[in-house]
């Protein structure tokens, strides 16, 4: 009777029963912490936060001199201010911002008096030229979320913030036993009969591909005990076990009957061509593959049926890099001198892929991190304007890209928690985010740039959130508004609340530093209303105009002394240790085009805001009222 194979099972059938079994067992992904020098390539196992800003110190920007820029106020052509020696120091770009200074003139705008004195025909404002600290990264901001890949820039980020070393999923060792008695090793001149092994060497270029690493055992001879005790010594010293050939139906093929003895063999035959005698065998929780000798059909197998028990020990997404044609967000500016690179966000919202030019300042390295594709400028060409389509080139594939939530507007730290919870829960989802404050929102959803906008825009007229400008915007709806969470708006002061302020009537006093969150923001908007309310006049808040736009960014500048006071969430003056005085409880919502409502990422999104991880991060945070998040506050439909 001719030999027939225990099974011929369908192949999607055998990896999904496979992986069933060895997760029962035990199988999963196993961590370590690298040194972050170490750790390009390697996949986060948890989120990473920063430690220290990036700049960790106030930095100048150009060579010139630093000054305080009040000393300026009042240049011009026709009136040029003289400072004396005392009032400014020469600096050189990188130099710390001497002390009791606040902005960089540029050597080419200053021109010298032979007492050595300053003249300047042009008034400094507060902060130019000055990287300041915090620039490119807040300490506590989440840099990287779990399941992400640690690229090259990513490895600069994390330094920069003062992350030495991250837990990563620690790379399989994936065993490879050569089994024959005609095989040998590599020769430039083999005798007639050998076979030259060279299986190990194409897999372990496959596995080291595929985030893991090939330990390659000696050739073993075609004897059923010796290929037994070395499948075993494997077995205890890899996550995975390849035994190389053996697996057909020769008389000196053991490899089904030395992995029963070694374990247990789930199945012998996959209805595949090429890898038909593959077997499927495993010790406990480390999955044995009788692999055939073959080169082509052991390829096969190790594409079909190892990568996926990889993907589960690795976490690493797969990427094939690509061209795309995406519309632009907004308006790129190039020059004609140069051939220029520009790194995008992307995402697919609707049917078409959206392109947001990202920060191409020469010290945001988290631009590169966050990137998702480049977008090459000709030297001959100025630029693209809003919505045209351009070419890109694809940092990530795109299949990522279509399973990538889309959400820009209003900035708050609970969007990256949900990011890292979608991505958790589905690793082959993500989010890509960007922070332009609530109107910003408003206007991405109202051009079909994004899946999700988070918002709170005060009414003035009631004290209401959210529901009136929706109307406005939005008179033939197609939107809705989902509850999120209440939050605490305050002011953030250092620690101990050093000048005593009790509420916004106290910004204007002489000699206070505010720092503001920028113009369309919600907060600023906020910050706006309550200064009318109280009768303050804005111009005499020194630093009013100055804006960062995240409330992370603001509490990182109080935190480092250069400035008193501003305003923002409670969850970022506690993550810096900050003085808190409430002011106002607001509504922070999430608006929902219709045409998003139905996506894949949409409705996992809200179902986690439903669940009880997300309330536990919030609490974490600090700062919010929870009720309801995640249910539809109001469906808008056209009004009549």
């Amino acid at each position: 009777m001719a030999f027939q194979y225990l099974t011929n099972i369908p192949l999607e059938r055998a990896v999904e029963d496979y992986l069933n079994k060895l997760e029962e067992n035990g199988l999963a992904a196993r961590t370590e912490t690298v040194p972050i020098a170490r750790a390009c390539g390697r996949v986060t196992a948890r989120a990473v936060y920063a430690h220290i800003c990036a700049p960790h110190y106030h930095a100048c920007a150009m060579d010139g001199i630093a000054l305080m820029a009040r000393d300026t106020f009042g240049a011009g052509e026709t009136s040029p201010v003289l400072l004396p020696r005392e009032k400014f120091t020469v600096v050189d770009t990188g130099d710390p911002l001497p002390e009791g200074c606040d902005a960089v003139v540029m050597i080419e705008d200053v021109t010298w008096t032979e007492e050595g004195e300053v003249r300047l025909f042009a008034a400094a404002t507060p902060w130019q030229h000055v990287r300041q600290i915090g620039e490119d990264i807040c300490a506590g901001e989440m840099l990287l979320p779990a399941d992400t890949e640690i690229t090259p820039a990513a490895v600069g980020a994390m330094i920069a913030a003062g992350v030495l070393e991250a837990e990563v999923i620690r790379r399989p060792v994936v065993g490879i036993i050569p089994t024959g008695d005609e095989i040998v090793p590599p020769t430039a001149d083999p005798a007639p009969g050998d076979i030259l092994e060279f299986n190990s060497s194409i897999f372990s270029a496959m596995l080291e591909g595929w985030g893991a690493e090939a330990k390659v055992y000696p050739i073993v001879k075609d004897e059923l005990a010796l290929i037994r005790d070395a499948v075993a010594k494997a077995a205890e010293e890899c996550d995975i076990v390849l035994l190389n050939a053996g697996s057909s139906a020769g008389r000196e093929d053991y490899a089904a009957q030395a992995i029963g003895q070694v374990g247990e063999v789930l199945f012998h035959g996959i209805a595949i061509k090429p890898g038909k005698p593959a077997v499927l065998g495993c010790r406990g929780p480390v999955p044995i593959l009788g692999v055939p000798g073959y080169p082509v059909s052991g390829i096969i197998v190790l594409e079909q049926i190892l990568k996926p028990v990889l993907d589960r020990c690795t976490h690493a997404p797969a990427a094939e890099p690509e061209y795309a044609r995406a519309t632009l967000s907004r308006p790129v500016v190039s020059g004609l001198k140069y051939q220029e690179f520009i790194r995008v966000r992307l995402g697919v919202v609707g049917e078409r892929l959206m392109a947001s030019p990202l920060s191409r300042g020469s010290g945001v390295v988290t631009s590169f991190m966050k990137a998702d594709g480049m977008l090459e400028v000709p030297q001959d060409c100025e630029g693209y304007p809003g919505g045209s389509e351009v070419t890109v080139r694809l940092l990530r594939p795109m299949a990522q890209l279509r399973s990538s939530l889309v959400a820009i507007g209003s900035h708050d730290p609970l969007l990256d928690e949900l990011g890292d919870l979608l991505h958790s829960a589905h690793r082959e989802m993500f989010m890509s985010s960007a922070h332009v404050g609530s109107m910003g929102g408003i206007m991405a959803v109202k051009r079909g740039e994004t899946h999700i906008a988070g918002i709170h825009l005060l009414d003035e007229a009631d004290g209401s959130y959210n529901v009136r400008v929706v109307e406005k915007n939005f008179p033939k709806g197609g939107v809705r508004l989902v509850e999120c969470v209440g939050r605490v708006q305050g002011l953030m002061t250092a620690p101990g609340n050093p000048l005593g302020l009790k509420g916004i009537a106290d910004l204007a006093r002489p000699g206070l530093r505010y720092v503001n969150r920028q113009k369309g923001s919600g907060t600023r908007i906020l910050i706006d209303y309550l200064c009318r309310r109280e009768k303050v006049d804005t111009d005499r808040i020194y630093g009013y105009d100055r804006e960062e736009f995240t409330h992370t960014s603001v509490a990182a500048q109080i935190a480092a002394g250069s400035a008193d006071a501003g305003l923002g969430i409670w969850s970022a003056a506690r993550l810096y240790g900050l003085d808190f005085i409430p002011v106002y409880n607001e509504q922070y919502d999430l608006l929902i085009p219709d045409g998003a409502w139905d996506t894949p990422m949409v409705q996992v999104l809200l179902e986690l805001m439903r669940g009880g991880a997300f309330r536990a991060r919030l609490e974490a945070l600090g700062g919010y009222l929870v009720d309801e998040p995640g249910t539809v506050r109001r469906r808008f439909e056209p009004r009549d």
